[in-house]
């Protein structure tokens, strides 16, 4: 089984109810990596025997550390419509509640479609440039092939600022896996923070608020398989101990999977 799916496979507990655990394969500097959490409050309402369609946006608010260990995940349809369905899903560990998230999930439909935001152009192929090293990081960088044009998570924290914080890479789990809902959430959160590129300096961090909104459905993510997708990410503003960084994957034939801004605090 890759490590990803033993990261977001959870047991039925009780009604609304799922058990899961950080994985070690997916663990941070301290505790899990945030975005296979956010993969496993989404896979509980994907996992819910009340589901309905596919996910559009999901929002998670990180309340507490999360410890590594085990985890009990609650998710409630808290209101279904015809087309759309909403949930509130909460991840609790011994000393209470440590994340709560919002999803929406709907029954996609055909209609007009066009996009407005623009993908990069003329960037080398994946298999033009070379992996980033991951030797001396946490486990969970070593989860994904990442292959940087620009903005690299730096080689050195020699505290030269540079002029922005802006990455462009391809990317795609480490081993290949065919992409699917869960991996594209906890891949939009595979961006390093963007501080750390800004700055070239060591900060105390942690994600406060993340929000995804997924743009593909399942048929196009069959399309994009186990391949690389683009990424881009960069920061829009630095204040007060909290910074942002928006995210954005495509596919490689241009179209827009997934969207993504959270909100970081730092100590500085």
């Amino acid at each position: 089984m890759h490590p990803f799916d033993e990261a977001i496979d959870l047991r039925a507990a009780a009604p609304d109810a799922f058990s899961g655990a950080t994985h070690p394969a997916y663990a941070n500097m301290i505790g899990p990596f945030g975005g296979a959490t956010a993969a496993q409050l989404l896979q509980s309402a994907m996992r819910h025997p009340e589901r309905l369609g596919e996910p559009v946006a999901l929002t998670v608010n990180f309340a507490a550390p999360v410890a590594d260990g085990d985890i009990r995940f609650v998710a409630r349809p808290v209101r279904t419509n015809r087309s759309t369905q909403h949930w509130v899903i909460e991840a609790h560990q011994a000393d209470g509640v440590v994340a709560t998230a919002t999803a929406v999930l709907a029954v996609r439909r055909e209609t007009w479609s066009d996009v407005e935001a623009v993908m990069p152009a003329n960037l080398p192929c994946p298999q033009a440039l070379v992996r980033m090293p991951v030797k001396g990081m946490p486990a969970w960088p070593e989860r994904y092939d990442m292959r940087f044009v620009e903005g690299a998570f730096p080689t050195a924290f020699d505290e030269q600022e540079q002029a922005h914080s802006r990455s462009t890479l391809w990317v795609r789990d480490e081993p290949e896996r065919a992409m699917d809902f869960a991996s594209l959430v906890a891949m939009s959160d595979s961006f390093f923070p963007r501080i750390y590129i800004r700055r070239r300096r060591r900060a105390m961090i942690g994600t406060v608020s993340l929000t995804t909104y997924i743009h593909a459905d399942s048929a196009l993510l069959a399309q994009v398989g186990t391949r690389h997708v683009l990424g881009v990410a960069k920061a829009l503003n630095y204040r007060h101990g909290y910074f942002d960084q928006t995210g954005e994957l495509w596919s490689p034939e241009g179209q827009l999977l997934a969207s993504t801004h959270q909100l970081v605090y730092f100590k500085d």
